[in-house]
C-alpha cells in the first residue's frame, strides 16, 4: 500500500492526464468553445452596433454564420463528460482482483527498476 500511496496514484493520474484520448477531446472542446465564444461575441457586438447606430448589420460575414455553435458546444461537452479512457477501464478491472496493488505494479513498474535496466 505504501507503493500505491507514494507512486501508484501518481502513475494513474499521469496516465489519465497524458492520455491521447483526453488530449484530443480537450483540443476539440477548446476549438468548439472558442467558436461558440466568437459567435456569441459577434452577435453581441452586432446587437450593440444595430442599437447604437440604428442600422441593419449584415452578420453573414461572421465565420460562424449559420452554424449552431450552442449545439456543437453542448455535444462536445457531452462527449467530454462521457469520455472513456482505456487506462481507466483497465484499472477498474484490476481493482476487482484480490491483489490489485501487485497488478498495478505490473502496469506501472517502479522507476527504480527501469533505472537499473538502463544501467
Amino acid at each position: 500500500m505504501l507503493w500505491l500511496k507514494e507512486r501508484g496514484i501518481a502513475c494513474v493520474a499521469d496516465s489519465v492526464l497524458n492520455s491521447e484520448e483526453l488530449d484530443k477531446t480537450v483540443a476539440r472542446l477548446v476549438v468548439v468553445a472558442r467558436n461558440d465564444g466568437y459567435a456569441q461575441g459577434y452577435a453581441e457586438c452586432s446587437h450593440h452596433v444595430v442599437n447604437a447606430l440604428k442600422v441593419d448589420w449584415d452578420t453573414s460575414r461572421s465565420a460562424t454564420y449559420g452554424v449552431n455553435t450552442d449545439a456543437a458546444l453542448a455535444a462536445m461537452k457531452t462527449e467530454f463528460n462521457n469520455l472513456q479512457l482505456p487506462v481507466m477501464e483497465l484499472i477498474n478491472v484490476l481493482l476487482q482482483s484480490e491483489d490489485h496493488v501487485a497488478q498495478l505494479k505490473e502496469i506501472f513498474p517502479d522507476g527504480e527498476d527501469e533505472d537499473e535496466d538502463l544501467a
